[in-house]
């Protein structure tokens, strides 16, 4: 990718142009990071950028940017501009294509703000980015309640860009924030949904949602966690804090590589107590598991999440308590339960949700854990059931409905538990339920 890239700055240069690495790659590049991708800036309006280059999509042209495809690769190469009105707090409202400096100036942060130029080896820094690396900050460029006001989204790219590298705010910046955080109420969901993902499956995940939270961002995306702020847990259980510090904890403590579904239920696996807290002979929270699933119903339709990845968040926070009764189970149900897709994801929410409580006890963990290992050596696959549909039906002489899947189950659960072997064995005891 990095050559190709090269060779489009090339092609661009030899017509008379300016042109040059800009953004993120830079910044990557300056922290000694691969760049995942290589955005291009030139002094070449969009018409002679399509007429110098072989292969291109106008994605973009009204605001002068260009997908250039050079074999399995594409390249976003935008005209030099500066922006006029953002009155939809997104897009600006015209564009003048312009100079080098002039775009540096119209960027987000400083840090997204220099120019690479890889023919002469040599940085464009018109914004003091280099400064603000070499310092660990996140600011705007020029005016930070300006930034804002032109894209609101930039209130959550500040949040994530500071966590991503471990940085932290320069004062202006940190005050716009605080002072314009209600503004994100104004920006798409999807945008909303997709700043988050990347937050959370970041190293610095707890810490993000701290920010959120301090700054008064998380009250306007996902106000069903901030309310768990103060809510007290009995502290003979719980001498983390309140649900709140567990919350954190738990995603503080998910495994880096662990599917983000993974880490969302973790961090919402409790946000049901904040409607059933009772107090009773100590603090409970009856129903919560139930209460919790509802919720995260409801945040991941409004942040518009896709309807597979709401379902298996929905799936293990309604089940992160089931380690508990699983060990009692009979032999049969608990094979089951080990061969469901998600089970080693939900035993993942279980880890972390044990190492989000203080003092801390993996013991129930570790015990599901080697008995999990224990069985699936010997189920290398999904064993085929024994019987069908049909054959229950037939052998039961019943019509299809609820009763013939109840009877499946059992079965299912028989052979798994090894109490049916063969076939035949299963078909002699379908055989004994007609007496």
């Amino acid at each position: 990718m990095k050559p190709t890239s090269i060779k489009i700055i090339e092609k661009l240069r030899a017509a008379g142009h300016e042109a040059y690495w800009a953004g993120g790659c830079v910044r990557d590049i300056l922290l000694r990071v691969e760049p995942n991708d290589y955005d291009i800036v030139t002094s070449a309006k969009p018409d002679e950028i399509e007429e110098l280059l072989e292969k291109t999509k106008p994605v973009g042209k009204e605001f002068g940017v260009i997908l250039v495809i050079e074999g399995e690769h594409a390249f976003e190469v935008a005209t030099f501009r500066s922006d006029s009105g953002y009155s939809d707090g997104r897009r600006p409202d015209a564009v003048l294509f312009t100079n080098a400096k002039e775009d540096a100036v119209r960027r987000d942060f400083t840090i997204n703000g220099m120019f690479y130029d890889p023919i002469e080896d040599r940085v464009i820094d018109y914004v003091e980015g280099q400064k603000d690396l070499d310092a660990q900050l996140v600011r705007f460029i020029g005016n930070p309640h300006e930034r804002i006001l032109e894209d609101h989204l930039r209130i959550l790219r500040a949040v994530r860009f500071k966590n991503q590298f471990n940085f932290q705010y320069h004062p202006d910046t940190y005050k716009a924030l605080k002072n314009n955080a209600a503004l994100i109420e104004n920006v798409a969901a999807q945008r909303v949904q997709y700043e988050l993902n990347r937050m959370i499956e970041g190293a610095n995940r707890a810490q993000a949602f701290e920010d959120l939270s301090e700054i008064g961002i998380l009250e306007h995306v996902i106000p069903e966690l901030e309310a768990l702020h103060g809510i007290p847990q009995p502290k003979e259980y719980h001498q983390e804090g309140d649900v709140w510090d567990h919350s954190l904890l738990a995603l503080k403590n998910c495994d880096d590589h662990a599917a983000r579904n993974v880490k969302w239920a973790s961090l919402l696996h409790d946000v049901g107590k904040v409607d059933t807290f009772k107090l009773k002979e100590r603090i409970r929270y009856d129903g919560h598991v139930e209460r919790s699933k509802e919720i995260v119903h409801d945040i991941f339709t409004r942040l518009k999440f896709p309807r597979k990845d709401r379902e298996k968040v929905e799936w293990l926070v309604e089940h992160h308590m089931m380690m508990v009764p699983l060990k009692e189970l009979p032999e049969g149900k608990v094979v089951k339960w080990f061969l469901k897709e998600d089970f080693l994801n939900l035993m993942q929410v279980f880890e972390a949700d044990a190492k989000g409580i203080i003092p801390t006890d993996m013991s129930l963990y570790d015990e599901i854990l080697e008995r999990y290992r224990d069985v699936v050596k010997d189920l290398p696959t999904k064993p085929k059931p024994l019987v069908t549909g049909k054959d229950v039906m037939k052998v039961l002489q019943i019509e299809p409905g609820e009763k013939v899947g109840k009877i499946l189950d059992e079965a299912w659960e028989k052979q798994l538990a090894k109490e049916l072997k063969t076939r035949a064995e299963a078909l002699v005891w379908l055989k004994s339920l007609r007496k």
